[in-house]
């Protein structure tokens, strides 16, 4: 009988390289938490070549699909004699089955590829795929964009903004930081001159820097001042990631729920679109994705 506390991560497959790009940064991930994989392929049902599908073309496919993903299997257990993978064939609307999978296997997280071009989502299996995926998820959603990445974690990007989900996304810092054994680089945009605020902000930063080094996390706070109307908020984080050097830039997303004038829906989508480096998106107040360290890590 399987253990009920054994936390499991799904990464979606379509074969194609980011998807694979994204398998390399799941593995990595699971290895670490430690966690079970299961890898996903779904067969669209939709469009004008699924939804025609017959019977038996759709076994063909299905069986081509099963070969391709047991190859991947035995790659990754060549590799890794510690990690746990099986594999699952769904027919659907992508993003739908991802979560529903998700769902009912209990994963922590859902790992996926997002392909992105200058004229916006390539619609194609991991493209606005990816958006809905994190719109629909009850668990937190590791995107992957970008073709080189480290197989571990450096630093990682904490946006903050002035919202009261500030505590749960340094708590979430810090979890991956101990993780990864990463810094944690706290950034906050401002587009206004307002006193107020930029004391406010500034104030909060020196906080959540505090605690940070208080919880034995090597961290760095920093305000950018952002021009309105030239540069967006999602565009200003990732140029600052870019400049730190980031490996993981982690978001709370509200989908589209409680709007502020701060970090919300809109500027999340953004920054899973137009950063090159994994993005992991938390709901807040989820029970999910939190992750185990060990007690040695705890006491840092």
């Amino acid at each position: 009988m399987a253990k009920q506390n054994t936390k499991k991560v799904l990464i979606a497959l379509d074969f194609e390289e980011q998807s694979l790009i994204a398998l390399a940064q799941g593995l990595n991930l699971s290895r670490l938490i430690p966690a079970e994989i299961t890898l996903l392929h779904v067969i669209e049902d939709g469009g004008i070549l699924g939804k025609h599908l017959s019977t038996g073309q759709y076994e063909t496919i299905r069986k081509d699909v099963d070969a391709r993903l047991k190859e991947q299997v035995k790659l990754i257990e060549t590799k890794y004699k510690d990690l746990k993978v099986s594999t699952l064939v769904a027919r659907g609307r992508v993003y739908e089955k991802i979560a529903e999978v998700a769902e009912m296997l209990d994963v922590e997280f859902i790992v996926m590829g997002c392909h992105a071009t200058a004229k916006g989502l390539k619609r194609r299996f991991i493209g606005s795929n990816a958006l809905h995926v994190v719109r629909a998820s009850n668990c937190p959603v590791l995107t992957i964009k970008g073709k080189h990445h480290r197989a571990g974690c450096k630093n990682i990007v904490l946006p903050l903004d002035l919202t009261k989900e500030t505590r749960e996304k340094v708590v979430r810092a810090i979890e991956f930081a101990r993780l990864y054994e990463a810094a944690v680089r706290v950034v906050s945009v401002i587009f206004t001159k307002d006193e107020f605020i930029v004391n406010r902000m500034t104030r909060q930063l020196s906080q959540v820097k505090s605690y940070l080094e208080k919880a034995g996390i090597e961290c760095s706070a920093e305000i950018i001042k952002g021009i309105k109307g030239e540069e967006s908020l999602a565009q200003c984080i990732v140029d600052y990631s870019s400049k730190v050097d980031g490996d993981l830039l982690l978001i709370m997303t509200q989908q589209e729920v409680d709007f502020t004038d701060y970090f919300i829906g809109s500027s999340a989508q953004e920054i899973i679109l137009r950063a090159d480096m994994p993005v992991l998106s938390i709901i807040p107040n989820s029970g999910k994705g939190r992750v185990a360290v060990s007690s040695k890590k705890r006491q840092a």
